[in-house]
């Protein structure tokens, strides 16, 4: 039986259909023919925007899931789980702190940024440097393989949150589009993490 409860996969799930399906609502939501390659999500939760609620849940049930995933994910690295969780209360703060008409907002731009690096990196954090003799024999994937994937995660997700960044300070015309790349790929991994996890048998010994 994993260690991982079962609480922690509705959360890791709840992730991508909070973002995923807060800006396909809001978007449909808009009046003024919204553009999702050229605007970004945080455009869709600014002040002014049309129905800006159901963007501003999604980001806050997404925060929330994070947050919650992070407290269940036991099979993690606490380093790891430390930045999962800061990803998640970054996002309630940009949250608290929307955009203003203008788009201008330092605190929400902070946020932000603080979110999407610390989705990014939590997976390289997130496997343990060493495992005890008895997982060794309890888990059918070595430490090794889990790092490397661990990290081939954290790489590719940090290439598409650098895509964002030069499209975003650069102006360029696929800002909407880049960001949600990244951020969907941000709230998939927690997910993998978790199924990964609860495939795991917990091992003896651990009551």
């Amino acid at each position: 039986m994993s260690a991982v409860p079962r609480w922690a996969l509705l959360s890791a799930g709840g992730a991508p259909l909070f973002l995923i399906g807060g800006w396909t609502l809001a978007q449909a939501a808009q009046s003024d023919g919204f553009d999702p390659v050229r605007q970004t999500i945080s455009a869709l939760a600014a002040t002014g925007a049309d129905h800006r609620w159901i963007m501003t849940i999604g980001l806050a049930g997404l925060g929330l899931c994070h947050l919650t995933t992070a407290l269940g994910l036991v099979s993690a690295a606490p380093a790891g789980r430390g930045l999962l969780a800061l990803g998640g209360l970054a996002t309630l703060v940009l949250v608290a702190f929307p955009q203003n008409p203008g788009g201008g907002s330092t605190t929400h731009a902070v946020a932000a940024g603080v979110a999407f690096g610390a989705l990014a990196v939590w997976p390289a954090l997130a496997v343990p440097r060493r495992a005890t003799p008895s997982l060794d024999r309890e888990h059918r994937h070595p430490p090794a393989p889990v790092r490397r994937v661990a990290l081939t995660a954290a790489a590719l997700l940090l290439g598409l949150v650098g895509w964002f960044g030069v499209e975003f300070f650069t102006d360029g015309t696929w800002i909407g589009l880049t960001e949600r790349l990244a951020a969907a790929a941000e709230a998939g991994v927690p997910l993998a993490a978790v199924l990964v996890s609860r495939r795991r048998p917990k091992p003896s010994g651990t009551g």
